[in-house]
């Protein structure tokens, strides 16, 4: 066989993997395939600015329209327009409700949220660390969490007033509970899902138990770790804006109970939209955090 067949030979082996010949894999041609090799791979997925942007210009936009009009698609006393809940901010801003102020009521409902979840992680990873390690372990907690975790944490806030009473304690261990189970659950999910062959490759290379547990387990369910710290996250608020309805003076949830007693929607509106922009912030931050800590999620 000459020189200038090995070459042909080789050209049609190339363009037949590269999908630009009649051996195309799935029967492709190479610019498709190009086009469809990230299709499914999670680490070649990114958040784009610009359809961000335009999913809260449509937002707005529609805000706009069923407002737009002498005679409303809604009425303004069951929601406000745009300009009518900027007021209600400005007024929110400078002179606070019910003699408390902006930052005071955000500030309230944030150490709330954030000493809840921080319990619910404290306590919630260990065991869920304990029970994808040990098979006696999983099954005495199992049980326990298969029980309560269905349970709606509001269900629990009579009993949680009376074990703790009607102040601080009751919420925060309110949304202690409620962060517990996620975090047990996606502790769990994350030691379950190491690789054995990784374990397997590690106790070969002469590692202990302990150095298992550093680098090898742990890395490996940081993300579902994290997944859960999210999720924990959105629960947290949602239970403490409920939580907040007893006879709380401070508080998003309080200040929203109170203005809808009095049909003030903008206010209600304006402290729905403060809960969402935290709700964001703090995403963005556990993104940034997840980007730098385990940048290697997704890559197998």
């Amino acid at each position: 066989m000459s020189t200038d067949d090995v070459d042909m030979d080789l050209d049609d082996g190339v363009a037949a993997a590269a999908g630009s010949g009649p051996g195309s894999l799935f029967g492709r041609k190479g610019a498709s395939a190009r086009k469809t090799v990230t299709f499914g791979d999670a680490s070649e997925i990114s958040g784009s600015s610009l359809w961000s942007v335009t999913a809260l210009i449509t937002l707005m936009l529609v805000w706009y329209l069923i407002k737009m009009g002498e005679e409303p698609l809604v009425n303004d006393r069951t929601f406000p327009s745009q300009r009518q809940t900027f007021d209600a901010f400005t007024e929110f801003w400078s002179d606070g409700y019910r003699r408390v102020s902006l930052w005071e009521h955000t500030y309230a409902s944030l150490n709330r949220v954030i000493k809840g979840l921080a319990y619910g992680v404290v306590l919630g990873v260990p065991i869920g660390f304990a029970m994808g390690l040990s098979n006696r372990l999983r099954g005495f907690f199992d049980p326990i969490v298969e029980l309560l975790r269905p349970v709606p944490p509001l269900a629990l806030l009579p009993l949680f007033i009376v074990w703790f009473g009607i102040g601080e304690s009751s919420k925060v261990n309110l949304l202690f509970f409620a962060a517990s189970w996620i975090m047990i659950i996606a502790a769990r999910a994350g030691v379950l899902g190491v690789k054995g062959s990784k374990v397997h490759a590690a106790y070969s290379l002469g590692a202990n138990k302990w150095q298992i547990l550093r680098y090898v387990i742990l890395p490996n369910a940081l993300p579902d770790i994290f997944t859960g710290v999210t999720v924990a996250l959105g629960v947290c608020w949602g239970t403490l804006v409920a939580a907040e309805l007893t006879r709380t003076t401070t508080g998003l949830g309080a200040t929203i109970f109170a203005a809808s007693k009095f049909f003030r929607m903008d206010i209600v509106v304006v402290a729905i939209i403060i809960i969402g922009v935290i709700g964001v912030a703090m995403d963005l931050v556990m993104r940034f955090l997840e980007a730098r800590l385990i940048p290697w999620r997704g890559k197998g």
